[in-house]
């Protein structure tokens, strides 16, 4: 026994009678489907990364343009900006076969999560008050029922 916890070297427990290998910590993870490079590792690191990139440009013009809001509805145009970003992710991560770093899960549950949240963003930026740019009667009542 060369340790506190009664086992040999082999990992196999000496103590009353009880054998069996010995657990071991996890020291790695799997890399998510998809989530290799999307570019020649000889390509330069924004190359390889393009998927990911293309997705936070496009969010990151979104709030470039509802934080300085340059015209009327700037906010409705950043956020709808904001939206399809993610489902141009959502759409990226189902018909790529490698993204690189916009991997994070697996291939499905990253295309539920972006295309859910996106969409949302998207629909929420067109049911916007003032002035909506789409009605949907059915919510609006519901929205009324709820207030009153």
């Amino acid at each position: 026994m060369d340790d506190a916890g009664g086992a040999d070297a082999a990992g196999v427990a000496a103590e009353d009678g009880v054998k069996g290998p010995r657990q071991r910590l996890t020291t790695d993870t799997a890399r998510p489907e998809g989530g290799g490079r999307a570019a020649p590792g000889d390509a330069p690191a924004p190359a390889r990364q393009w998927p990911l990139l293309t997705v936070l440009v496009l969010a990151g013009l979104g709030l470039l343009v509802v934080g300085t809001d340059p015209f009327p509805q700037a906010f409705r145009v950043g956020a709808i900006l904001v939206g399809t970003a993610l489902l141009t992710g959502a759409a990226m991560r189902r018909m790529l076969p490698s993204v690189g770093m916009l991997a994070v899960r697996s291939r499905f549950t990253d295309m539920i999560t972006y295309g859910v949240m996106g969409g949302l963003i998207v629909l929420l930026a067109l049911m916007v008050q003032p002035h909506p740019w789409l009605r949907i009667p059915f919510l609006e009542d519901v929205l009324h029922l709820t207030v009153t």
